[in-house]
């Protein structure tokens, strides 16, 4: 059982390799099928184009090594130039990077590689609005398990890429205890039959739960949906154990600030994954 090492997880942003060529493999054959029947029949074969990827509002940039594999994938001799870099503000116009080589394989990569980069640079300036909001706090935010499926490790790059931290990947880094795993068997009797090695967390909707958790020493305790006042007698209560605090349930952008406030350490926030505002890219022929 692999288990996370340290929690919640800030590591230098990066993608694994082998998976993202494995999705843009996927992506590829799921847009093009059997091939680009407008391409074949309009472009000439052989003809040569330039393109420009092109900001068309302002966004935190997220995927352009993503975006630049999916144009290699295609065709290996397309010239891929970046013009901004990963994690970068850009603004509206910015030409985020310039694509040379066959006009069809250009067409050919471009939806994937747009919705890539859309999908990613939206979840990281939403992260990032997240984060700014709540300084000078040293409550950290974090992903949750809502995301796309096939897609979570792209989509928790992006929140890193953003200023945010990633909750569990798997199922298997950690053990969380929560409602319904309450509600069909007694755990906390059980609780030493997690290994040694992982991290425990107790999801409690009241101080009485909350009480009641404290006493097992989990790594820490989720306060869930929780009002504010509890959320602050919870800190109150915990003062001088090593048990986290993570804030969940109905938190955003017009209240994280409060929640931050109360001195919780974490704050999950589901909408960062779950809730998309992909960001507005085009891709020029010029």
């Amino acid at each position: 059982m692999g288990c996370v090492k340290y929690f919640p997880s800030r590591e230098k942003p990066s993608l694994d390799q082998k998976e993202l060529a494995s999705l843009i493999k996927k992506a590829l054959a799921e847009d093009t099928g059997r091939g680009d029947i407008t391409s074949k029949s309009v472009v000439p074969a052989g003809k040569k184009a330039k393109a420009e990827i092109i900001a068309r509002e302002s966004f935190l940039l997220c995927g352009i090594d993503a975006a630049k594999k999916v144009f290699k994938a295609v065709d290996p001799s397309l010239e891929f130039k970046k013009m901004a870099k990963e994690g970068e503000r850009v603004g509206n116009n910015k030409i985020i990077a310039e694509v040379k080589g066959k006009a069809s394989s250009i067409l050919a990569a471009e939806r994937v590689a747009l919705n890539l980069l859309s999908l990613l640079s939206g979840v990281a300036t939403k992260t990032s609005r997240f984060v700014r909001e709540i300084k000078p706090y040293r409550t950290k935010i974090t992903d949750t398990r809502k995301t796309i499926p096939g897609l979570r490790f792209l989509q928790k790059y992006a929140v890193r890429i953003g200023g945010g931290y990633n909750h569990r990947m798997r199922l298997d880094e950690m053990a969380l205890v929560k409602d319904n795993h309450l509600k069909v068997s007694e755990i906390y009797p059980f609780l030493k039959k997690i290994p040694a090695r992982c991290k425990v967390e107790i999801e409690v909707q009241n101080l009485e739960e909350f009480r009641t958790a404290l006493k097992y020493e989990p790594d820490v305790i989720m306060l869930d949906n929780m009002t504010l006042k509890e959320m602050k007698e919870a800190v109150r209560i915990r003062a001088g154990s090593p048990v986290q605090l993570e804030a969940s349930g109905g938190i955003n952008i017009g209240n994280i600030k409060k929640y931050a406030s109360t001195g919780v350490d974490i704050i999950s926030v589901g909408e960062l994954t779950d809730s998309l505002e992909s960001a507005d890219i085009s891709l020029e022929i010029v």
